[in-house]
């Protein structure tokens, strides 16, 4: 799906995302969380300001941004790690 990206240029253009337009709702990137590259394009695992996980992709040559995949965060604010009792 074709989404609408503002992003920071700092030493080459598109650097990294700043907000993300979802329908009339722009949301801004909390936080990267990873990113990495195929010869096509840079994707973006980022944590928006509504705690939702997306991926972008950019593809720099076509000068276009998608979202890949989403992830609803756990309402309920519990992790899907497991954690050791001492």
């Amino acid at each position: 799906m074709i989404v609408r990206v503002e992003s920071y240029s700092g030493f080459k253009g598109d650097e990294r995302p700043l907000r993300l337009e979802l329908g009339s709702r722009w949301l801004e990137i909390k936080e990267i969380l990873d990113r990495w590259y195929d010869p096509d394009a840079i994707y973006f695992r980022v944590r928006a300001e509504d705690d939702n996980l997306y991926i972008l992709r950019h593809s720099e040559r076509e000068e276009v941004w998608t979202l890949e995949s989403f992830r609803r965060s756990d309402p309920l604010g519990t992790s899907s790690r497991s954690t050791k009792e001492p």
